[in-house]
């Protein structure tokens, strides 16, 4: 959390939400969190990944909707 929190003080705040819960999200960023069960809500227009590889992310059904899926 700390590295997120250092780098977060880079951004403007007023451009980005932070939360665990958030009603209609633009894209998500996870690192270990496995999205396979997970409802993804209309309003994502990108999931990124925060480490090596995407096998928590379930990449065929988020390419299938338009979805642009990565790591970093």
């Amino acid at each position: 959390m700390w590295a997120l929190t250092a780098a977060l003080r880079h951004l403007p705040r007023e451009r980005y939400e932070l939360a665990s819960e958030i009603a209609h999200p633009d894209a998500i960023l996870l690192r270990s969190f496995n999205m396979y069960e997970m409802e993804v809500p209309a309003t994502i227009k990108a999931v990124g990944r925060a480490g090596a590889g995407v096998n928590n992310i379930p990449v065929a059904r988020l390419t299938g909707r338009g979805i642009p899926v990565f790591n970093a």
